[in-house]
C-alpha cells in the first residue's frame, strides 16, 4: 500500500472486524479526554527497532494476530532512534526504515490493536550502551533534535485516531531531576502539538519510570509507570543488571528484615501512582516483566498478586516482551513445559495467567 493512501485509510478509521476488541475511545474524542483516564490497554513491548546494533527489521503481522486471537489489544515500540536517523545529519531519515512504522501502524489498524510510539534511545539519552554523547536534559542540541524527531512523526501521523496511535516520549529518565526533566517533556509536548493537536502523548514516570511526574499534572498527558519490583526478583541473573549479585528470589520475597509481598506492591507501586490518577492524568505499565533465570513458579506467583493490583486500578499493561526472555514465546526459560505454536514455544501458563487480567 502506498504510504499516502495508507495515511489516509487510517485517518478515516476503516479497521477490520477484530477491531470490536480494542478497548477504545472514538476517533473524535479528543487526546486530553483519552489522556486523563485511558483505555485498560494490554499487550506487549515489540522490539523489531529496539536497538540499532541487534535489531532493525520489519515489524511481524503475525504478533498482531496472535495477540488479537488471545484478547490483547495493545503494541508499545521501543524503538532507537538510530535506526531511522543519518549517523552525520540528525535531520536526515532513512525513509525505507520509516516505512516499516508505517506498515505497523497498517498492522495496528487493520487489527484493532492500539500502537504506541516510544524512543528507547532519543537524542541524548538511553539507557542501554553505549550512552548518548549529547545530554538531553542539559544540551540544547540534543533538546533541538528531540524535537526535531516527534515533530517528523507528528507531521506524519496527523489524522490517525488517538485512540490508536499514541506517542511515548523517552524510555525511563533518570540521573536528572523533575525539574529539568518536565521542562524537555513541556518542550516537546509544545513541537508535537504544533504539528499534531489531538495526538495522545505520554510521559514516563522519573526515576527509570518508577515515580509519578506530578509536576506534569497539568499539562494534558498520561504517564506510564514500570512493573520491575522487587528488582531482585525481576532481574536475577540479568547480565545487563549486575543480576548475578541477587540470591536465588522466592515469593514473597524476604530480605533481612524486610518483607515484599502483595501488600508491599500495593504501597510501593500502586498508592503513588493512584494520587497521580487522581489529579486527571492517565497511568499505563508501559513494561513490566521477569527474566527467565527467576524460577517459573516464583515469577508466575508475583505476576498473580500484581495484575489484580492493576486490573483493580483500571490501568493496562505492555509486558517486556512477546518473543524472547521476559516474554511468553521463545522465553528460553528451562523449567516450563513448552507448547509448540506456529513454530514458535509457548508458555501457556504465563499466557493463561496474563488473559485472566
Amino acid at each position: 500500500m502506498q504510504r499516502r493512501q495508507f495515511l489516509k485509510t487510517l485517518a478515516a478509521g476503516a479497521v477490520s472486524a477484530a477491531a470490536g476488541r480494542v478497548v477504545a475511545a472514538d476517533a473524535k474524542v479528543a487526546a486530553a479526554q483519552l489522556a486523563r483516564k485511558l483505555p485498560r490497554w494490554r499487550g506487549f513491548n515489540l522490539l523489531e527497532k529496539f536497538i540499532l546494533t541487534r535489531e532493525n527489521k520489519p515489524f511481524v503481522e503475525d504478533d498482531f494476530r496472535w495477540m488479537v486471537q488471545w484478547g490483547f489489544d495493545f503494541v508499545r515500540l521501543p524503538m532507537d532512534y538510530r535506526c531511522w536517523t543519518d549517523a552525520e545529519d540528525p535531520e536526515k531519515l532513512d525513509e525505507k526504515t520509516l516505512a516499516e512504522i508505517d506498515e505497523v501502524l497498517e498492522f495496528g489498524g487493520k487489527h484493532g490493536v492500539h500502537v504506541n510510539l516510544n524512543l528507547h534511545r532519543a537524542p541524548g539519552y538511553t539507557v542501554a550502551k553505549p550512552p548518548e554523547k549529547l545530554n538531553l536534559w542539559t544540551d540544547e542540541e540534543a533538546q533541538r533534535q528531540f524535537d526535531f524527531q516527534w515533530s517528523r512523526f507528528a507531521r506524519r501521523y496527523r489524522g490517525i485516531p488517538s485512540s490508536r496511535l499514541s506517542f511515548d516520549l523517552v524510555n525511563e529518565p533518570a540521573q536528572t531531576t523533575a525539574a529539568a526533566y518536565a521542562k524537555v517533556v513541556r518542550r516537546v509536548v509544545a513541537a508535537i502539538r504544533r504539528e499534531d493537536p489531538d495526538r495522545l502523548i505520554v510521559a514516563d514516570g522519573l526515576r527509570w519510570g518508577r515515580d509519578p511526574m506530578l509536576e506534569l499534572a497539568d499539562l494534558g498527558i498520561a504517564q506510564s509507570t514500570r512493573g520491575y519490583d522487587p528488582f531482585p526478583l525481576t532481574h536475577y541473573q540479568a547480565s545487563w543488571a549486575n543480576g548475578h549479585r541477587f540470591a536465588k528470589p522466592t515469593w514473597p520475597l524476604k530480605q533481612g528484615e524486610k518483607v515484599f509481598d502483595r501488600d508491599w506492591l500495593y504501597r510501593d507501586r500502586i498508592e503513588p501512582w493512584k494520587k497521580l490518577a487522581a489529579k486527571g492524568v492517565g497511568v499505563h505499565v508501559g513494561e513490566w516483566g521477569v527474566y527467565n533465570k527467576t524460577p517459573h513458579d516464583v515469577a508466575l506467583g508475583w505476576m498473580a498478586d500484581l495484575l489484580p493490583l492493576w486490573q483493580e486500578a483500571g490501568w493496562g499493561w505492555a509486558l517486556w516482551n512477546l518473543r524472547g526472555s521476559f516474554g511468553i514465546l521463545d522465553s528460553g526459560r528451562q523449567d516450563v513445559d513448552y507448547e509448540d505454536f506456529h513454530g514458535h514455544k509457548l508458555d501457556r501458563k504465563m499466557l493463561e495467567l496474563l488473559r485472566r487480567f
